[in-house]
């Protein structure tokens, strides 16, 4: 499938229905249980430091598993699928001393997600299978100290931040990614970095592909991590033009739907959300059903709020499948037509 052809197969889907992303990739990986053996495979097993929790490593040590858990989102009536990069920039493989690594891992992560969605595309020509590369939002913040004692104390510049986010960028495009994923943002400006960073990419390339947008409300403040409302976000990010903007992440579907429908209400362009499957027990495990978390989504998209619709942590093919299930013939929410006006954003809107 040609970038052109994708993009547009991906337009016109969205026109006619809701498309379904996958869920999460860390939930199946964890059903897995691989120890430290697992994840250094033959070619890391003298590496020098701990590597188990380097998801993002399982690309190149355990593939088909990772491919596996693709083709099972697929099965469930995915039309995206993510990369397994959500931790694949230098900042963040430094955790594992692996920063040398970062664009290998965007190059296969890209290359395994693309051969599971041209797998299902063959067997379902009608419903093509997309690949999301995804950008995460890296282990550190720019805008907020990690040290209580100095506010303007920070552990990453926005320089940083886009050097290594071109270097993943470049990787998942060359990989074979139809779009761009930049997800579970809790700060804007590093969401800022990475929309910046793909821009420089795609004039580098001299193409282009469309970017989806996806922020974290942590808590119960309706806030991101960095302070901003939901529809400040949105403000602060519109300029990119995105394909899709909308949230993930930290909540339920419950908890989270207020600001879905705060996201819904301003938007310029598609919305896409994937919750969590609930709120973590104390165990740290998510008990919301596929059932009862279809039924969540089912009244989001009887009252017109999402274009995307997926999982986070926590969800797996089951709540997929169920989630395409109940959305299947419900229209996709409309792009509203919106008064001029001058909106800026603080950490509050600002609409004159």
């Amino acid at each position: 499938m040609s970038t052109v052809s994708s993009e547009q197969a991906l337009h016109d889907a969205a026109k006619t229905r809701i498309l379904i992303l996958d869920g999460a990739m860390g939930t199946m990986i964890q059903a897995h249980d691989f120890q430290e053996d697992d994840y250094r495979g033959e070619r890391f097993v003298d590496w020098h430091s701990d590597v188990k929790g380097n998801n993002d490593l399982l690309t190149l040590t355990q593939p088909e598993a990772i491919f596996d858990i693709h083709c099972a989102y697929l099965a469930a009536g995915a039309d995206i699928i993510e990369t397994n990069t959500f931790n694949a920039t230098t900042i963040s493989m430094a955790d594992y001393n692996m920063q040398s690594l970062a664009k290998e891992i965007n190059i296969e992560s890209a290359k395994l997600a693309r051969k599971a969605a041209d797998k299902y595309s063959a067997l379902t020509p009608e419903k093509p299978r997309f690949v999301a590369g995804v950008l995460g939002p890296t282990s550190r913040t720019a805008s907020i100290s990690p040290n209580v004692n100095d506010p303007g104390e920070r552990n990453v510049t926005f320089d940083e931040l886009v050097e290594a986010y071109v270097e993943a960028t470049h990787g998942l495009i060359e990989g074979g990614a139809d779009l761009i994923m930049i997800e579970t943002i809790f700060d804007t400006l590093n969401a800022k970095a990475a929309a910046f960073a793909v821009d420089v990419v795609f004039d580098e390339l001299g193409k282009t592909l469309p970017v989806m947008i996806s922020g974290t409300i942590t808590d119960a403040s309706g806030r991101t991590l960095s302070g901003q409302t939901a529809e400040a976000f949105y403000y602060s990010m519109r300029h990119t033009s995105p394909f899709s903007f909308g949230l993930n992440c930290a909540l339920g579907p419950d908890l989270l739907r207020q600001y879905v429908d705060e996201v819904s209400t301003v938007a310029e362009c598609l919305v896409s959300a994937h919750p969590n499957a609930g709120l973590p027990n104390e165990f740290g495990e998510y008990d919301l059903e596929s059932d009862e978390m279809a039924e969540h989504i089912r009244e989001w998209a009887q009252s017109g709020l999402v274009n995307i619709v997926g999982g986070c942590c926590g969800s797996t093919p089951e709540h997929i499948a169920a989630i395409a299930s109940v959305v299947d013939g419900v229209a996709p929410r409309a792009i509203p037509k919106r008064e001029v006006k001058l909106r800026l954003s603080g950490l509050e809107p600002f609409v004159h």
